[in-house]
């Protein structure tokens, strides 16, 4: 009776072990909750995470993300540099990082952020887009749209054909943007590249 006593006591305890969330089980929690439009209890979960495992950089990746959606720009900035100092050729986080700097008006320092991503994944279309967007707002749109042109020849959406067309327009090229405008309502096209997602 007693060995049963001591094997049933010792089942319990491996159970509650096993069911004892890990740091990556946060994380995927707080993934779940960021899809669910659950920005709090995402951040609490990520928080949770680190505490487990201060050195997990999806975590980071992660709250960042989180941050970014909310406005929170500077948190995500420290969040992505993070993340980039203990792993440099984490790729997927340069786009992030470079759109956290351009939300901030450091379009020079975005630029360099995005080049880096390019080098690391040419065939990423988020990075080009997210550049295209930098040399848009800089006025520099024949850059824009080379830009822009990449990205359609990787994965053609509406968003980036609307994009490429209001580049068109301000260069003045109207055919060439009512053409685009028109590409864009093309059925079956994906409405858009599904940005920041990047990194699960």
């Amino acid at each position: 009776m007693k060995q049963i006593l001591h094997v049933t006591i010792g089942l319990l305890m491996l159970g509650a072990c096993q069911t004892l969330p890990t740091s990556a089980e946060y994380v995927a929690r707080g993934d779940g909750f960021f899809k669910d439009g659950k920005h709090a209890q995402a951040i609490a979960a990520y928080n949770r995470a680190l505490v487990l495992n201060p050195g997990n950089t999806s975590a980071y990746a992660s709250r960042g993300t989180v941050h970014f959606f909310d406005g929170h720009y500077n948190l995500a900035q420290e969040d992505f540099e993070r993340v980039l100092k203990a792993n440099p050729a984490y790729e997927d986080i340069y786009t992030a990082y470079g759109s956290v700097l351009a939300a901030q008006g450091n379009y020079e320092d975005a630029l360099k952020v995005f080049e880096v991503a390019i080098q690391l994944n040419p065939r990423k279309p988020e990075n080009f887009f997210s550049r295209a967007g930098v040399f848009f707002m800089l006025g520099k749109f024949e850059n824009a749209l080379t830009d822009y042109t990449s990205v359609i020849n990787l994965y053609p959406a509406a968003d980036v054909y609307n994009a490429r067309g209001a580049t068109y327009l301000r260069m003045g090229k109207t055919d060439l943007a009512e053409k685009d405008f028109q590409m864009a309502k093309t059925d079956g096209l994906p409405a858009t590249l599904g940005l920041y997602f990047q990194h699960k």
